[in-house]
Parts: C-alpha cells; sequence; structure tokens
C-alpha cells in the first residue's frame, strides 16, 4: 500500500509514493501493509542503534519532565556538560571542547566559520580560504554546500556560492591521477600542499574533508598514510585541519571516531547522525582545547555563532544516553567484529558479479560499486537510473540500503551498507539474500 502525493506535507520526493511507516522496532521497520524491512543503512546511515530504544525514550522523557529548552546564553545544564564530558573520554587528546548543534550541515558550517574566528583570533586575518574535496558532501546550507564535492547538488545553487577550492578524493578504484597504490606517492594528499601554494599559504584557513568517504563515493577508506600525509601538510604551512565525521563517526568504523584508525588528530571535528542515534537531531564540532583558548582570550571574547537550539538540553539527554548504551554493550568491538564478517560476506555473494566493480568498507561501513564492465571500470549512464532500480529491487525483497549515484563524473552508480551496531548476526545473512537478490533481478 503506498500513500498518495495529498495532503499538505511537502515530501522529499514529490513525484515518488512511499510506504506508510506504522512501526520500528531494532532492525526492523514494518509498513501499514504488513511489510516488513530489515533497515540495513540505518536510514541515512543514522539509526546506529536501532528503532524503538526505550532506554533513550526513558531518557528523553526524564529530561523534558526536569527542564526542556534552556537558552544556553542565560544558564548552562548538568546533562550538556555531562554529554560533553562523555564524548571527551573517548575523542583524541586534546579534541576537547564540544559546540552542540542540530545537524550535520549545521556543524560543518559552524567549523568552517570557528576555523577563520580562529585566525583571527591569532592575529591572522588574511586566512579565508577553504579547501575541500571533489565526491564528498558535507551538507546543504550554503557554507556546507560550497565545500561539498557533489555535482549534482551543487548545480543548481552554483550563483550562490563563496566557492572553495577542490582536489581530488583518496579514491584508488578511480585514481584521478591513472595511479597505483602505493607506486602513486599519495599524489592524492601531495595535491594539498600544491593547491596551498598556489593558493598563497597565507591566505588559506583550513581544509576539510570526510575521515572516510560517504555517500557521495559509497564508503571509501582512504589508504594508508593519506591521513598523516594530510596532517604533515596543514602543520607545515598553519592551516587548520577539519575532519567531518557526521556520518563514520560515533563507532561506525570499529572506532570511536574514524580519525583513530589512523592515529591522526584534526584541530576540528565534526560530529552528528549517529551521535543521538537518529532519536533527536543532534550534531556537534569538537575542538582542541587550544583553539578554544585562542576564542576564548580573543578580543570578541567568544565564538560569533548561535541558533535557538544549540546546547539543547533533551537533544543531549539522547547523545549521552546513546553513548552510555555504546560502553555498556561493548558496541564498538562488536562493530569492529562483525564489521569483517560483513565485508566478506559481501564480497563473498557477489563480488564475483560480472557487474560488481568494487567492493570496499570497514567496520559496518561498506559500499558496492557497479559498473558495465568490471575489467575497464566503464560506469553506468546516469540516465540509466541503476542506483535507483537496485535500490527498488532489494527495498522489495525487504532490506534497505542506501544508493549513491555520480561516482565516475556525473555517471556511477553504487550503495551503500551500514546496519545498526545491534543487528543480529543471523540478520547479516538476510540482508546479504536481499542484496544479492536484488542484483541478480536488475543486472541478471
Amino acid at each position: 500500500m503506498e500513500t498518495k502525493i495529498s495532503g499538505h506535507v511537502f515530501p522529499r520526493q514529490p513525484d515518488n509514493p512511499l510506504p506508510e511507516v506504522v512501526k520500528a522496532e531494532g532492525a526492523w521497520i514494518e509498513s501499514a501493509d504488513g511489510n516488513r524491512y530489515l533497515d540495513a543503512s540505518g536510514g541515512a546511515v543514522v539509526a546506529n542503534l536501532g528503532h524503538g530504544r526505550e532506554d533513550i525514550a526513558r531518557a528523553v522523557f526524564e529530561q523534558i519532565i526536569k527542564y526542556d529548552y534552556i537558552h544556553p546564553t542565560m544558564f548552562t545544564t548538568p546533562v550538556v556538560e555531562e554529554l560533553a564530558d562523555s564524548l571527551a573520554k573517548h575523542t583524541p587528546e586534546g579534541l576537547d571542547r564540544f559546540y552542540f548543534l542540530s545537524g550535520g550541515g549545521e556543524a560543518v558550517e559552524a567549523a568552517i566559520k570557528l576555523a577563520r574566528q580562529i585566525h583571527l583570533g591569532r592575529g591572522e586575518p588574511e586566512r579565508f580560504r577553504l579547501i575541500s574535496r571533489w565526491k564528498s558532501y558535507h551538507g546543504m546550507t550554503l557554507g556546507a554546500l560550497s565545500a561539498m564535492g557533489r555535482t549534482s547538488f551543487r548545480t543548481p545553487f552554483a550563483p550562490l556560492l563563496n566557492d572553495a577550492v577542490h582536489i581530488p578524493p583518496p579514491y584508488c578504484f578511480r585514481c584521478s591521477y591513472g595511479l597505483k597504490f602505493p607506486a602513486c606517492k599519495l599524489q592524492c594528499a601531495l595535491a594539498l600542499e600544491e593547491v596551498i601554494q598556489n593558493l598563497g599559504a597565507r591566505t588559506v584557513s583550513a581544509f576539510l574533508a570526510e575521515t572516510v568517504s560517504g555517500a557521495t563515493l559509497a564508503v571509501y577508506p582512504p589508504p594508508p598514510g593519506y591521513w598523516k600525509a594530510i596532517r604533515k601538510i596543514c602543520d607545515k604551512y598553519g592551516v587548520l585541519l577539519i575532519m567531518d565525521e557526521v556520518m563514520c563517526g560515533m563507532g561506525r568504523t570499529g572506532r570511536w571516531f574514524a580519525c583513530q584508525n589512523e592515529d591522526v588528530i584534526p584541530d576540528l571535528m565534526t560530529l552528528g547522525k549517529g551521535l543521538s542515534a537518529g532519536v533527536i537531531a543532534l550534531s556537534a564540532v569538537a575542538v582542541r582545547s587550544e583553539h578554544f583558548e585562542t576564542i576564548r582570550q580573543s578580543e570578541e571574547g567568544s565564538f560569533i555563532h548561535g541558533g535557538t537550539f544549540t546546547h539543547h538540553p533533551v537533544a543531549a539527554a539522547a547523545g549521552l544516553a546513546t553513548i552510555k548504551i555504546i560502553e555498556e554493550n561493548r558496541l564498538i568491538e562488536r562493530v569492529a567484529r562483525l564489521g569483517k564478517q560483513l565485508g566478506y560476506l559481501l564480497e563473498e555473494a557477489i563480488g564475483n558479479h560480472p557487474n560488481v566493480g568494487d567492493v570496499r568498507g570497514i567496520g559496518f561501513l561498506w559500499g558496492v560499486e557497479l559498473v558495465q564492465n568490471k575489467v575497464t571500470k566503464i560506469p553506468f549512464k546516469r540516465h540509466d537510473r541503476i542506483a535507483e532500480q537496485l535500490w527498488k529491487a532489494i527495498f522489495n525483497r525487504g532490506v534497505i540500503v542506501y544508493k549513491s549515484t555520480g561516482l565516475a563524473g556525473t555517471d556511477g552508480d553504487a550503495f551503500v551498507v551500514a546496519p545498526p551496531f545491534t543487528l543480529e548476526e543471523k540478520d547479516l545473512n538476510i540482508a546479504i539474500d536481499g542484496i544479492r537478490g536484488g542484483i541478480s533481478d536488475v543486472l541478471g
């Protein structure tokens, strides 16, 4: 049963009637027609702890009863303080101040502005340029969109963008330089130094990138050494490093934060999505304490930023409950262990299919890229809408994945598998069977 495009809602997809949800529990979502779907992507890689968590609901309820909206320029609240303390126990050393917002795009926007203000506080007002990467996703507000490297999202609003400078991503499957790792000597990282020099190092504020490429590249962990090279370049030229972990943070890669996989500490880090397990909109910018002190001791004395729902106690209660659940159930370790199994099962089930070009990932964050030809890596044309067809076929088999498009220029199709951390082991096979069957339905 599908809903009609009627009523007064402005839906995300006005031309696409959708099933109506009546219940969601654990990793499963039930629609009004009685169908059940295994949520193998956590929606948009958000529902890290599954659905219907009574423990989070109880924490939120108790917080609302105690007090709900408190403006953060008038009071501090213990629950926000405790959430920051809990995060600081797991973030890399020194990355221990947290500015709380609502969505990931907001966090990215705030981080870009904060980097600029840090330079102002240091007496370097000439630093204003932002460098980011093509094939990235950072959010849909204008600042985040300027940094984003997803062409289809940028093009309609190009006249409105105060654009960042973009470099190629670490995407070995389709290397922008036609090279192979490790013989490439990490040219995709060295490109940052070249761009900084060409722009004039004293004009560059920050480099912003996803620690592990997310939806736009259908998950692409960078090759070993990439982030250490980037950190070294940023340090050499006084450029701040912003690592976007809205999707890949909070345990998704089998570590609390993806930057810990390469033992690299950014200057700023953005968080969102799984920070509250999707229960309530919550995001954050994590900042090194030294940069916080720069802002505090500056002429302004504070970050020139704000928002009605920053540092919201109810959202903080959801975030705090999420962290406690992850800690008490040792879910980071579970993701690291079962993530290897998930990757193995995907490779075994579909890796040899003639139209599966690549299976890649880490932890509970995996991507599958489709191609016309496995040897030449020629992508499907975007007008064929293979990703959409494949998503629908897998969905009709009762499994939800997350589609990705435009990986190869404006062509290319892929999907992301990113189940809740609490997914039962037996359900891994259900997800794999649905994916394998959907690929067979569409591509033979």
